[in-house]
């Protein structure tokens, strides 16, 4: 049903044209962990809010850049640096810029996919149980590929509620000192927002 009433709402979606510039904000729960090719550590949960910028080539192609604060972690193990092993729930936060290439398809090029790199910058990470702050074990800086799926529903000619599903794959070790295999964030996420047609 739900899938029925978006499709509906969709067709009359239109395409935007080369040189259309849109601007978003949207807010979603993401779901997140950290591992490597052995495993993940169990799942954690948070939120994302964020602000993008999408610059249409044609109405098939554009370029999106968003800056969104991103809540990321996991339930479960804690190495620090003298490998010492914590039990715990970990948050870590962090500005994260992704840079992403968006097809645009459908018979009014009102859904999307789109790929592209990311860069996270930390905020913040603690045990929250504890309120233990553990902000100095941890890289800076977060790298590693996004990518999604969207669509856009038409609410006026300047206005689109867009409904998302992205996920970040990190490429980076986030630990300061490691001795084991590399370890990675890892994040999905479902966002809902708004779009503004600005040209």
């Amino acid at each position: 049903m739900l899938c029925t009433v978006i499709f509906s709402f969709a067709s009359f979606a239109q395409g935007q044209a080369k040189g259309d510039i849109e601007f978003g904000v949207n807010l979603g729960i993401n779901g997140s962990t950290a591992g490597n090719s052995n495993g993940t550590y169990d799942s954690g949960y948070g939120f994302n809010i964020g602000a993008s910028g999408d610059y249409f080539f044609s109405d098939r192609w554009s370029l999106k850049l968003k800056v969104i604060y991103d809540q990321k972690g996991w339930d479960g193990l804690f190495v620090d640096a003298a490998d010492n092993f914590y039990e715990g729930h970990f948050n870590l936060n962090y500005v994260t810029v992704p840079v992403m290439a968006n097809w645009h398809f459908g018979g009014k090029r009102n859904w999307y996919l789109n790929a592209g790199p990311y860069a996270g910058f930390l905020l913040g990470a603690k045990e929250t149980e504890r309120g233990d702050d553990y902000k100095d074990a941890f890289q800076s800086t977060d790298f590693g590929i996004a990518l999604g799926i969207g669509v856009k529903i038409p609410l006026n000619d300047k206005l689109k509620l867009s409904l998302e599903y992205d996920e970040q794959t990190g490429l980076s070790e986030i630990y300061k000192t490691n001795d084991f295999k590399k370890i990675s964030n890892r994040r999905s996420s479902f966002n809902v927002g708004l779009n503004f047609l600005l040209k």
